[in-house]
């Protein structure tokens, strides 16, 4: 992609090659086995793997050679040296947090600081200017495509730029980071460079080099380039990471219009940090505009705004804090001169300065309390007077407004007094509302200058600077937005990533199962977002802030409660304050604390001060606060309580809205944008915090990633194929693997790639091949990387051996050749010595000289020619030579040429399919919307042409029945006019119609009665059906309720019986350890008798020691004498001093005496000297009894510390178990919860039924009406029929016209009963299809029945009459009664058919949705069918998982059984102990006695040293004169004092050691009191708990078995009542369930047979493509065969050439030797020749020497000859034996397919039958069904007349439920009870529970890693089976070629092969790690 950079600008974008393609580190690499190990200071180490020893690995550290041990899962694999600073980091084959660091590291430390990690590109911020920015740079990457350029902002922005304009999408970059990672400068550079590359005015400019890269004033990119310095004026601020760090985020939204230019912009701003203008850090700044207003504004200005030094505001904490490198008053000038170009006025910016001065007085406003009062006052109100002046408002109002506001309290406004805390608020709060207002202000202007252009925007670029994810010490409520936004921005990325990356797999038509990677992150935003259901948290936030007396601390109480089951919501370990709570964001955990969130929710103000702002006299400040009505005012701080902050608010007008909620539908604005957008990511990252260049913090870095989603990123990429090569590459590089599976000659890509695939044997779940690239998984390139290593290494070692075999058998044929050339010379020299003397071969060499003088000359001009034309020869061979090579080099540069053509052109078609592709996906959908469409037209039109129909029939009836009344009315007139006359006639049949009347009334009474009747027997039933199907419901969950318990029950009777055991395994365990204990108080025994020994010893040192004491006084004595002696001698020497002779003598005797004394005192010193060895002996001694009670200290207190040790482990394990009952009980009161909640249905089941039950009898009663209105018209009927009976005898004339008109009617009248029923059969269609209507219509259709019947009944009865009577009244009021019933009928009818047609039309609907269901439903089932496939893998691994959790189990009952005997060794251990204890008490007590008596025994010898010094003394004195030069004896004494100094000292030590070893008794003794008042403790808690425990379950057991009893009682008399109905509807069940069971069978077996069919189906397709491979590799291996014949039938030609050349050459070298021979023999003859001939000879003796170097080197090559034949000999009969294996192979897959083939057609002969046998059966269940059906009809008819029967027993019941009723409030009662007791038990385990948990979290985290190192394990088996499989494939080949083509190589070739193993094992080894973390993840 990058070549090497040509100058220095390049050399920060491009790497260099060289290092790359370096073998030596690829070979170090492959040697080395270097690894990835974790490293405190460098976050990673290279380092080489040494040995292995299970789980734990030896390494060497590559840097400084030290050796460590290492686990296997802290160990990360390194990429090979070809992946060394690449530039997409998706790309690397090893996927892991070191190597992505690594590489950035890398490239960061080579000045690259852009890298591609997949869709990212992370920049990291390089803290100098680099020059990559320049205009030449901007040109280079205009128009390039990603791949073709280096990593860079630019090409992010002109990728976004290009697919807008060729795609017309909408683009997105998102810029996110830590503050100073380089956000807002990246934006910037985005900016610059769509100002550059899409000017509006590129095309206006000239192309003179005088405007450069400037534009021209006014325009509106240069006005986007100037916003920028305002928002950073007035929204950056300096910190301790950042000195111009953005504290808001922002989206600038450049349209453009169709050309590509840009129209306008417009900025969108998130969070400002407003708080940073009232409080900053001690090295940080408020806003810049602050700073630069004061240093840049001039005087007149300054007094105009009222301006101050930098000390004299408040606000500015710091002071005036100064930026290296950047000058405020610069910069004032800067951002006034950036608001003039966007078209701010000047007294608009004297008004902007204003506000920003207001916000700096507003903090020098000084509060004071009063004396008695909390009440605050202003004593100084010059500050609120500038700011009253900078705002125009009245400054009494002002000050009346912030400390004695005005409040409305009901309906009254009251004055309320403010405390100097609530002063101080109101005022910090207005200085922040102020400036928020300013900049909004601000950032409209800035929208309005940017959008004034008239051109219409086509499409827009978005650039997103937001913060990235943050996690500090103290994470609030900003913290929590910018996280809810980086897990959204996150949730967008995962999402897109894997869209384009499954567009790309599409794109190469690679086999696919699509990934919502987005839903990973949906459970923490619901969790924070969730409006309901359960509430997220900003809705409980904004909840609480409706809430008057609402804290922090109920709103983190609530959270708690509502969502403390939350995945992603825990609580943290350590509370520092109960307003702290932790959520897991996708980046890690992160604790929040919800201190003062309710204050900054609302963001309350004093609206008495903002309507006074609003009313300003200055109208910028009005425009600033034109909606001051939407304030949270004093109001609702006045109902809060006085703890808490301002949190609880109404809504004012309805305008309230909180931050929560306007930041929540910002986010969900920006989040539809940018989901419409095409989103381009770039990752800022902060190296330092230092800002030094050049230093790369590596756990920093890693943080930053982690939270920037880069390894999320990675994360995802893992899940699928992130290596992908093209073709001709992968050929390149890897087909060494596969030499011999491609054919020579010209192949496809795609084909030689999937041959050498083949070859190579990969898993299939490795790679996928798409149309131009190969894709892999993580690691396969590395594997394959190693295999290739390993085969380079084997061909070298071959090549090795051949040159060495070549040169060894060049060196033995010289030395042969030497060999034959000195017996040659020796036998010449034989000869010569014999012809010497012979005198004819004297005359012979005299002779022949003569002879070959005249020849020689010739020879000479002949050699010379020849010597001329070899020499020409060689020229036209070299100047050939040259042309050919020109002429391949040439031929290379084309066909690199044509390669890189042919690469451009497969982008460009890929491209092209690109789009094709998505066209044709457009095409689909819109024929699929338009065949929808074209088939909901035809729908539609036939619908209407129906309707039309029956609109016509419709209308053709209503005409019928207007003619037939027509024809009625005239009748009637006709009748009306003969009434008259038959008046008297009637009068006389009244009486007997009176008669007929009683009677008739008698019999609607009684049918009312009975009707009436049937109509509550039925209500009444269906009561009791419900109440019986509700009582069954409590029955079946009361009895899943008992049998719980019970089991329950079960279970701790069982903990129970377990803890006896562990009891008596405890008490034997203590019984072992008090054996132990006697046991070692035995060997204390043993030690205290050898101390009694010791302690002889010493009394029998110190007996020696007296009596060396006795010697030293009695040669103290002798001395004493001789001090006499002395004396006198003194005396003689005095007196005789004058003679000399006798004072001579005197010295001589003198001389001798001291002789004497001198040996007498040489042995006193002797014997001192043995009393100092006896002393240095006790010493050794004394110090050999000090080591061993050093010892056994030390194994004392090992003890002491294990026993520690294993006591708090007993502790922790007892704390378990205290937890597992906890748990059990919280378990238990989740059942009674969920069973309350059961209840709670019930009750509300009930409710709804009983609004049933009421609307049932509404709808009764209206037909009950419908039926008296019925009745009552046949009363006036049959009045009618009375009184027109008497006149009937008037009209018998006119009864045949009468009687036609009524058999016309009575036709009618049967037409309509025909129509009836049909739509009667139409209703029970419609009926069937409808549920829920069925009964209702059912009852309709049996009243209609019934009335039916009755009016049948009546007409019989008339028409007995008017037989009898023959009166034509009766049968004209008859067919008037038949008119009206028909009418009524008529408009029923038509009724009915509304009812009908809209019946169709849902049926339609129903249709609709039901295909459409089973449509999805069949699509789920493919996807469930997927799933099941990943689950079952899924549980096959939780079932190893589950065994090795069970072996571990096991493990750890083990360990405790061992803990418990250690246990009880302990305890005995204690015992014996305490007993040693009192017998080293008892030991002290001795001890001090001898201390005492030996104490005196040293005053004592201190008394006598005292004397002996005295003496001494004294002799010294009277020595000095007599012994100046000999003072030995001094020396002695000297020594002596010291020994007696040391003894001294060593008794002190003595002591000394005896009161540490007392101290350390009493130490030893009161660490036993403390463990045994603990182990005392414990168990007394441990049995209470027990008991508690006992009485509370057998509580429980009593009550629960009272109520199974009561209840028992109540559902005896129940189930007696309802056996017979239960009898039925269990049958009915029983069908129904056979029936489905038979319908589920058949599915299944169906289902099955499908399943096997595709399964048969892809084997065939298989072995197809097996059969189809194995034809082409014969077929390969055919014409690999042919052309090797070829070869071998030249190389034959070729050798007969060489051959014959050979003979040539050894005959002109006989010829040659023979004329040396001569000329030798001549030289010889002629020695004292001319020297010509010398010259001659030498010249001749180089010619034939050149001449036997060609000889040599034919010879040479005659061999190389020769074993090319050998080879190619053996290759054509390796040929032919591979030829006759693949004939075999295909004949044998030839069968193979046609067995096959027989199978695919025998099974689908099979699956033809199965589905004819599932028809037959389904329709055959279908009849069965409806007859069915039928008869459950009847059955229903017949329980409907015998549950009139049971109504009376349900009343009954009634009773019995409310009873029931009563003993469930009962049992709710105890429920709340035992949830108290749970409150209180659950209040003190708190401190357990969190023990608990984290040891639950340590064990989640080691069942985690055994599952990683199983599922490695069980993939590194898989993979060392695929290896055996390939060492088995090579050996098989090995074995093939029989014979070695050379001597030496086999050797070679069994080691290769050894190595080829070695490495297989290797790889599989790393292919097991790589399937790990895949199948991990």
């Amino acid at each position: 992609m990058s070549k090497k950079a040509p100058n220095e600008d390049e050399k920060f974008l491009f790497v260099d090659k060289d290092f790359l393609n370096s073998p030596m580190a690829q070979a170090d690499w492959s040697a080395k086995k270097l690894v990835w190990i974790p490293s405190e200071r460098h976050g990673f180490e290279a380092a080489s793997i040494k040995e292995e020893h299970g789980e734990e690995v030896l390494v060497e550290v590559a840097d400084n050679g030290k050796k460590l041990t290492v686990n296997k899962d802290d160990i990360q694999k390194m990429n090979p040296p070809k992946f060394s600073k690449v530039e997409d980091m998706a790309e690397l084959t090893c996927l892991n947090e070191a190597s992505v660091l690594h590489n950035i590291r890398e490239r960061y430390f080579s000045g690259l600081i852009y890298t591609y990690s997949g869709l990212f590109c992370v920049v990291v911020n390089p803290y100098k200017m680099l020059p990559i920015y320049s205009e030449k740079i901007i040109d280079m990457y205009k128009g390039k495509k990603r791949h073709e350029v280096p990593p860079h902002i630019y090409s992010i922005t002109d990728n976004a730029y290009r697919n807008m304009m060729q795609d017309r999408e909408d683009q997105s970059i998102l810029c996110t980071g830590e503050s100073g990672a380089g956000k807002t400068e990246n934006t910037k550079k985005v900016i610059q460079y769509l100002a550059v590359v899409a000017s509006s005015h590129k095309g206006k400019k000239d192309s003179s080099a005088q405007s450069g890269s400037q534009l021209a004033y006014g325009e509106l990119e240069k006005q986007l380039l100037q916003a920028n310095p305002i928002l950073e004026a007035f929204g950056n601020a300096k910190t301790i990471k950042n000195d111009n760090s953005s504290r808001f985020g922002k989206f600038i939204r450049i349209n453009f219009d169709v050309t590509g230019y840009i129209v306008g912009a417009n900025i969108e701003t998130y969070l400002l940090e407003k708080s940073r203008c009232i409080r900053q850090a001690k090295t940080e700044r408020a806003f810049h505009i602050f700073y630069y207003m004061i240093a840049g504004a001039k005087d007149k200005l300054k007094e105009e705004l009222l301006l101050e030094s930098f000390s004299n505001y408040r606000f500015l904490s710091a002071g005036n804090v100064q930026i290296s490198g950047q000058q405020d008053d610069e910069m004032y000038e800067e951002t006034m001169e950036a608001m003039t170009i966007m078209g701010i006025t000047d007294e608009e910016r004297i008004d902007i300065l204003k506000v920003c001065s207001t916000v700096m007085q507003l903090g020098n406003i000084a509060f004071k309390k009063e004396r008695n009062q909390e009440q605050a006052t202003m004593p100084d109100n010059t500050a609120a007077q500038k700011v009253c002046h900078l705002q125009g408002i009245n400054v009494t109002d002002f000050t009346r407004a912030i400390l004695t506001p005005r409040i409305k309290v009901g309906r009254e406004v009251v004055q309320k007094a403010q405390t100097k805390e609530q002063a101080d608020f109101a005022i910090e709060a207005l200085a922040k509302a102020v400036f928020e207002r300013l900049f909004r202000w601000l950032l409209a202007r800035v929208n309005k200058a940017l959008d004034k252009t008239k051109r219409q925007g086509a499409s827009f670029l978005g650039i997103l600077d937001i913060a990235g994810f943050e996690i500090f010490e103290d994470n609030s409520f900003e913290q929590l937005c910018i996280n809810y936004t980086n897990e959204r921005l996150q949730q967008l990325f995962n999402h897109t990533m894997f869209i384009l990356e499954q567009e790309e797999y599409q794109r190469e038509g690679i086999e696919w199962n699509f990934i919502d990677f987005g839903l990973d992150l949906q459970p923490c935003i619901e969790l924070i977002e969730r409006p309901n259901n359960p509430p997220g948290i900003l809705a409980l936030l904004d909840e609480e802030c409706w809430f008057p007396k609402a804290t922090d601390i109920s709103f983190v109480e609530k959270l708690m409660n509502t969502q403390g089951n939350h995945v992603k919501f825990t609580k943290p370990k350590q509370l520092k304050d109960k307003t702290e709570f932790s959520i897991l964001h996708y980046a890690g955990k992160v604790d929040y604390n919800a201190t003062s969130w309710l204050t900054k929710n609302m963001d309350p103000l004093n609206d008495n001060v903002t309507s006074l702002l609003n009313n300003s006299s200055s109208l910028f400040v009005q425009d600033l606060w034109k909606d001051a009505d939407r304030v949270v005012g004093l109001d609702t701080i006045a109902k809060m309580s006085d703890t808490s902050m301002p949190s609880g608010s109404k809504t004012k007008k309805g305008m309230f809205r909180t931050v929560g909620q306007l930041y929540k539908e910002s986010l969900a604005k920006l989040m539809t944008t940018l989901h419409n957008t095409q989103p381009n990511f770039v990752r800022c990252i902060i190296p330092n915090h230092e800002k030094r260049a050049g230093k790369l913090d590596a756990h920093l870095v890693l943080e930053q990633l982690r939270c920037n989603g880069v390894l999320e990123g990675i994360r995802i990429c893992r899940q699928g194929f992130p290596n992908r090569i093209l073709f001709q590459e992968f050929r390149q590089r890897y087909e060494i693997l596969a030499a011999s599976a491609i054919p020579k000659g010209f192949m496809d890509g795609k084909q030689a790639c999937c041959l050498m695939i083949k070859h190579i044997d990969l898993d299939p779940n490795l790679y996928r091949i798409g149309q131009s690239k190969i894709f892999f998984r993580t690691g396969v390139l590395a594997q394959l990387e190693e295999e290739r290593d390993l085969k380079i290494t084997v061909i070298i070692i071959a090549f090795q051996a051949q040159a060495r075999g070549f040169l060894a058998r060049k060196a033995f044929a010289k030395r042969q050749q030497q060999l034959t050339a000195m017996k040659v010379i020796q036998r010449n020299c034989a000869a010569y010595l014999k012809l010497r003397n012979w005198q004819w071969w004297r005359l012979f060499t005299k002779v022949k000289p003569l002879l070959q003088v005249t020849r020689q000359e010739e020879e000479m001009g002949l050699k010379e020619e020849e010597l001329q034309k070899t020499k020409e020869n060689a020229l036209k061979f070299e100047t050939e030579l040259k042309e050919i090579s020109l002429k391949h080099t040439g031929i290379l540069e084309e066909r690199n040429a044509l390669q890189e053509q042919l690469q451009a052109e497969t982008e460009l078609y890929a491209e092209a399919e690109e789009m094709r592709v998505r066209l044709a996906a457009k095409k689909q959908e819109l024929e699929e919307i338009l065949h929808e469409m074209e088939a909901r037209l035809d729908e539609e039109e036939e619908r209407s042409q129906s309707l039309l129909v029956d609109k016509k029939k419709m209308q053709q009836q209503m005409q019928e029945l207007e003619e037939h009344l027509e024809e009625e009315e005239d009748a009637r007139q006709k009748l009306h006019l003969e009434k008259v006359t038959c008046e008297g006639k009637i009068k006389k049949l009244e009486d007997d119609i009176l008669v007929m009347e009683d009677q008739n009334n008698k019999l609607l009474k009684e049918r009312k009665l009975m009707e009436e009747r049937v109509a509550d027997f039925s209500a009444n039933l269906a009561e009791e059906e419900e109440k019986s199907k509700n009582l069954t419901k409590l029955k079946n969950k009361h009895e899943s309720m008992i049998s719980d318990l019970e089991v329950r029950l079960k279970k701790e009777e069982k903990t129970r019986q377990e803890l006896d055991k562990v009891k008596r395994k405890l008490e034997a365990e203590s019984n072992d350890l008090q054996e132990q204990i006697a046991d070692l108080q035995a060997q204390i025994a043993d030690l205290k008798a050898q101390l009694a020994k010791k302690e002889e010893e010493l009394q029998n040192a110190l007996a020696r020691l007296e009596d060396e004491t006795a010697q030293k006084n009695n040669a103290l004595k002798k001395i004493r004498e001789l001090e006499g002696h002395i004396s006198d001698l003194q005396e003689d020497v005095d007196s005789e001093r004058v003679a000399r002779n006798k004072a001579e003598k005197i010295k001589r005797d003198l001389g001798e005496e001291l002789e004497a004394l001198k040996s007498e005192l040489e042995d006193t010193l002797d014997s001192t000297a043995t009393q100092q060895e006896l002393r240095a002996k006790r010493e050794q001694e004394v110090n050999l009894l000090k080591r061993a009670i050093e010892e056994e200290n030390r194994t004392h207190e090992a003890l002491i510390h294990e026993m520690r040790q294993k006591n708090t482990q007993a502790v922790e394990e007892l704390t378990e178990q205290l937890e597992q009952s906890k748990r059990v009980k919280s378990n238990l009161e989740k059942a009674k919860q969920a069973l309350e909640k059961d209840t709670s249905e019930l009750t509300m089941e009930v409710r709804s039924l009983t609004q049933a039950k009421q609307d049932g009898e509404h709808k009764r009663k209206k037909l009950e009406g419908q039926v008296t209105d019925l009745q009552s018209r046949f009363t006036d009927s049959e009045k009618q029929k009375a009184e027109l009976g008497e006149r009937c005898s008037k009209i018998t004339v006119e009864l045949e016209s009468v009687t036609n008109l009524l058999n016309e009617a009575e036709g009618k009248n049967i037409k309509l009963n025909k129509d009836v029923s049909s739509f009667s059969a139409q209703l029970q269609d419609a009926q069937e299809l409808l549920a829920e209507e069925t009964r209702q219509k059912l009852q309709f259709s049996t009243k209609l029945r019934q009335a039916e019947d009755d009016k049948n009944n009546l007409q019989e009865q008339l028409e007995e009459e008017m037989e009898a009577k023959r009166n034509v009244e009766r049968h004209v009021s008859t067919l008037n009664i038949q008119l009206s019933d028909s009418k009524k009928k008529m408009e029923e009818m038509s009724g009915n058919i509304e009812l009908l047609e809209e019946g169709k039309k849902r049926l339609q609907r129903d249709l609709e949705a039901a295909n459409t269901q089973f449509e999805e439903k069949a699509s789920a089932y493919d996807k469930l069918e997927k799933t099941k496939n990943r689950l079952q893998q899924e549980l096959e691994d939780t079932l190893v998982d589950l065994d090795n959790q069970r072996q571990n189990v096991s493990n750890l009952e083990k360990k405790q059984k061992k803990f418990d005997q250690m246990l009880a060794e302990e305890k005995s251990i204690s015992s014996k102990y305490a007993e040693e204890r009192d017998r080293a008490e008892a030991e002290a007590r001795e001890k001090d006695t001898k201390a005492l008596s030996l104490a005196r025994a040293m005053e004592e010898a201190q008394d006598g040293r005292e004397e002996l010094e005295r003496a001494n003394k004294a002799l010294r004195t009277e020595m000095e004169d007599l012994i100046s030069s000999k003072d030995d004896v001094g020396k002695n004494v000297h020594e002596l004092e010291k020994s007696k100094r040391g003894l001294e000292a060593q008794v002190e030590e003595m002591k000394t050691q005896l009161e540490e070893l007392e101290d350390e008794l009493q130490a030893a003794e009161d660490a036993k009191l403390r463990l045994e008042v603990n182990m005392q403790a414990l168990k007394a808690q441990f049995e209470r708990d027990l008991t508690g425990r006992d009485e509370m379950g057998e509580e429980k057991k009593r009550q629960l078995v009272k109520q199974v009893r009561e209840l028992e009682t109540e559902l005896e008399d129940e189930r007696k009542q309802k056996v017979s109905t239960a009898a039925a509807k269990k049958k009915l069940e029983t069908d129904m369930k056979d029936l489905e069971g038979q319908i589920e069978t058949a599915n299944k077996g169906r289902d099955e047979s499908i399943k096997q069919l595709r399964k048969i189906q892809a084997q065939m397709k298989d072995f197809q493509r097996e059969l189809e491979d194995a034809r082409a590799a014969r077929e390969e291996v055919l014409t690999t065969a042919k052309e090797s014949e070829k070869k071998a039938k030249g190389l034959e030609a070729e050798l007969m050439q060489l051959q014959e050349e050979l003979a040539a050459a050894e005959r002109a070298r006989k010829q040659a030797e023979a004329e040396r021979d001569e000329l030798s023999d001549e030289l010889a003859s002629n020695s004292s020749g001319k020297s010509a001939l010398a010259d001659e000879k030498r010249r001749l003796e180089a010619k034939i020497s050149q001449v036997e170097e060609e000889l040599e080197e034919e010879q040479s090559n005659m061999e190389i000859l020769n074993d090319r034949l050998r080879k190619s000999t053996q290759q054509a009969d390796q040929l032919n034996s591979e030829l006759q294996m693949e004939r075999s192979a295909s004949q044998k897959n030839e069968s193979a397919r046609q067995q096959m083939e027989r199978q695919n057609k025998e099974l689908k002969a099979k699956l033809s039958e199965m589905e004819n046998q599932v028809k037959s059966k389904f329709k055959s269940s279908i009849t069965a069904l409806e007859a069915k059906v039928a008869q459950l009809e009847e059955q229903l008819e017949q329980e409907n007349r015998e549950k009139q029967a049971t109504a009376k027993a349900v009343r009954q019941k009634d009773k019995k439920l409310k009873d029931l009723l009563m003993q469930v409030e009962d049992e709710r009662k105890q429920a709340e009870q035992y949830k108290d007791q749970g409150e209180k038990s659950n209040t003190r385990m708190k401190q357990l529970k969190r023990q608990l948990e984290e040891s639950e979290e340590e064990s989640q985290r080691a069942t985690a890693a055994r599952r990683k190192l199983q599922r490695e394990l069980d993939e590194a088996t898989e993979a060392n089976d695929a290896m055996g499989r390939e060492v088995n494939s090579l050996k098989s080949k090995l074995r093939r070629g029989n014979e070695p083509s050379f001597g030496s190589t086999p050797r070679r070739i069994g080691g290769g092969r050894r190595a080829v193993e070695d490495a297989s094992e290797e790889e599989a080894d790393s292919q097991s790690d790589f399937n790990g973390t895949k199948s991990a993840e």
